[in-house]
């Protein structure tokens, strides 16, 4: 049983390397405390596809670097569930089945405006922008100062292990 990702390329701006950032979004999931088999995609778009989503979803007017869509009537972790009046682990209704995480969506082109804007390489951009993905389908957020603060700490980390510069 693993984390399957399915990733996909739909634009033409940028040249991708999906193998990559499947393989730090893994990282990022199993550190995180995603196990057993689960499934998320990463979705590569265009603007225009951006900025459809981002109005239907968000409200908001034209592409946005990334967006997340967890699935949230499926607990991504293994174990208790603390709430769940259970002294044990939680079983699933069918063990085979994997756990559906949820979506990722990151568009290349503002990753690309992003890095010039923040001083740093579009790769250093997009795996930022893979880990802040992965972090939002788990439940952190950045609302409120505090809570930002603890997810720019987060991915900090998990970009300090688990991802190495084109350079490195």
């Amino acid at each position: 049983m693993s984390i399957d990702i399915f990733a996909a390329d739909e634009q033409s701006d940028e040249k991708i390397d999906l193998d990559r950032w499947v393989a730090l979004a893994t990282k990022a999931l199993e550190e995180e405390g995603v196990r057993g088999a689960a499934e998320v995609a990463l979705i590569f778009a265009d603007e225009p596809t951006m900025a459809e989503l981002n109005e239907r979803f968000m409200g908001k007017v034209g592409p946005t670097d990334v967006l997340s869509f967890p699935i949230d009537d499926e607990p991504v972790f293994s174990g208790r569930v603390p709430d769940a009046g259970s002294p044990g682990p939680v079983d699933r209704p069918d063990p085979e089945m994997p756990q559906l995480v949820g979506d990722i969506v990151i568009c290349p082109v503002i990753a690309a405006q992003n890095a010039v804007e923040h001083e740093c390489s579009f790769d250093d951009e997009v795996a930022l922008l893979v880990v802040h993905g992965v972090l939002h389908l788990l439940g952190w957020d950045h609302v409120v100062d505090a809570e930002a603060e603890r997810m720019e700490a987060r991915e900090r980390e998990l970009l300090a292990r688990h991802y190495q510069t084109s350079s490195s």
